[in-house]
């Protein structure tokens, strides 16, 4: 069964028959806390010239991070992340958007998923949900790389 955590833009499968306490045997702390309680989920302007939009994953296959960054300054000012996906994958969004704050852009794009999943304490299971998030801050990063360069193309062609 799915339900949308419409507060937070998460979107999680509920299966009745798991527990607290099994959840906890199959999770640690650190996934638990940044599902239950994710940071930054939401969604940034993508029209905003300073905002990089990052869409990955498929839903076939269950898993689908769209990441957003708003960067001024060289500074990756704000971080946003809707995941339809399993807890590791929403924890690992969070997580990841936590640790790009606040950080140059070159600095968050040398995130790494081990950075996640050692953090996270992840499963070689779903180590792949941590991927997945590295290349959503990449692509990410990419987009807004993508728009500074047309919008200085643009400004170059009308000086001409």
């Amino acid at each position: 069964m799915l339900r949308p955590f419409l507060s937070t833009g998460a979107v999680v499968r509920i299966t009745p028959a798991y527990s607290c306490a099994a959840q906890r045997r199959f999770y640690h702390d650190n996934v638990l806390d940044h599902f239950k309680n994710p940071r930054n989920a939401g969604k940034l302007d993508k029209k905003d010239p300073n905002v990089g939009t990052a869409v990955v994953g498929k839903a076939s296959c269950g898993d689908v991070v769209q990441l957003q960054v708003k960067i001024e300054d060289g500074v990756v000012r704000d971080a946003k992340f809707k995941t339809f996906g399993c807890g590791s994958a929403i924890a690992s969004s969070s997580l990841a958007t936590e640790m790009i704050k606040g950080r140059t852009q070159k600095e968050a794009s040398e995130l790494k998923n081990t950075d996640i999943s050692g953090y996270l304490k992840l499963p070689p299971v779903k180590i792949h949900c941590s991927l997945l998030v590295e290349e959503a801050v990449q692509a990410a990063l990419a987009d807004y790389e993508r728009k500074q360069s047309e919008m200085k193309g643009a400004e170059e062609a009308a000086v001409i």
